[in-house]
């Protein structure tokens, strides 16, 4: 029997990237995004690849919106086996000049999206005692950076939100599984959609990923929910390990550095934003899984192909480890000779 798969944000960027990797797999693919354009070519993508569409136009932040998918998903295909979290919003610009309604959007669609998709995934899944849920986190959920705080604040509540979530079900002995999968900088289209009040065109912070390597690793913990977390990219294991090592250190060097680093030299895009109205409307354009930064985003990730294979990494280590101690017990047989 083919997977149900529920993708949010499935119309561009990781989502479309994730939907592309379950069509391959002839899974049902129930795609929501408020843009029609890019939910009707993601469907396109999807039948070629030999998966089952089922297109949904939701806006995530409304929890009624997010049941109505839901429930047009299982009448389709029958019950969700995973949901996949992914849609977002943001607003490039130091805290004083973002408004309070882009602020609370931003709340809404990035924070408050992942709990209504929650919501609606457990309420089906929780009766039958199956179904895997999956978080598309940041690194920027571990570590807040500059002129971005609505976001990094709502990728940190995600977290939160997950884990108190995650001793519920294991309180309950439930079965249902939720896991996050935590990215790094990843060239999507969204630094061309974005609401941004910075003097250039915003970027992600290198080394940037390309939306493929993102969504190998959202498959990766769909098919392996039993860890709390998976951190996508040698960015993000660094990015974390520095932020609990030496996070003061990290606080002065992003002040210094991360005002520049998210920006490009290029003038900032003019027209609209996607914060309240999407762009990719009924006939519009469709903006696919990448962004403007193919030249210098990194197709691989050797960090993430080894979390994929834990058995191969722990062959390597144990080779390793064997042969530390063959290399030492060697010095010491030459030592003692020379002594002699």
């Amino acid at each position: 029997m083919p997977q149900t798969v529920v993708i949010t944000g499935a119309s561009a960027g990781i989502g479309r990237a994730t939907a592309r990797l379950y069509g391959r797999r002839g899974a049902n693919v129930v795609l929501l995004a408020r843009g029609r354009a890019g939910l009707d070519a993601a469907a396109q993508e999807i039948e070629a690849l030999g998966g089952r569409p089922l297109v949904q136009v939701t806006d995530t932040s409304d929890a009624g919106q997010v049941e109505a998918a839901a429930d047009a998903a299982e009448e389709a295909f029958g019950p969700i086996d995973v949901w996949i979290n992914c849609a977002f919003s943001s607003v490039f610009a130091p805290f004083d000049e973002i408004t309070a309604e882009e602020y609370e959007r931003v709340t809404r669609v990035t924070y408050l999206g992942f709990v209504n998709g929650t919501r609606a995934a457990l309420k089906r899944m929780l009766p039958r005692d199956r179904g895997t849920i999956v978080q598309v986190g940041s690194a920027l959920g571990e570590r807040a950076i500059p002129l971005q705080s609505a976001y990094c604040g709502a990728k940190h509540a995600i977290n939160g939100f997950t884990s108190s979530l995650r001793t519920e079900l294991l309180h309950r002995g439930s079965k249902v599984r939720v896991t996050v999968a935590q990215m790094p900088a990843v060239n999507t289209p969204q630094f061309s959609w974005v609401r941004s009040r910075l003097p250039k065109h915003p970027m992600p912070v290198p080394p940037i990923y390309q939306p493929e390597v993102a969504a190998r690793g959202v498959v990766h913990a769909a098919d392996h929910p039993g860890r709390k977390q998976y951190y996508i990219g040698a960015s993000t294991v660094a990015t974390v390990w520095a932020n609990r090592l030496a996070p003061a250190l990290l606080d002065r060097y992003l002040a210094r550095t991360g005002f520049d680093s998210q920006q490009t030299d290029q003038v900032p895009p003019t027209g609209e934003s996607n914060l309240f109205e999407p762009l990719d409307r009924p006939g519009g354009d469709d903006r696919g899984a990448h962004g403007a930064f193919d030249d210098s985003a990194h197709s691989r990730s050797l960090e993430a192909a080894l979390a994929r294979h834990p058995a191969a990494v722990a062959s390597v280590i144990a080779v390793g480890a064997v042969g530390a101690v063959a290399a030492r017990a060697a010095l010491g047989r030459g030592a003692r000779s020379a002594a002699a």
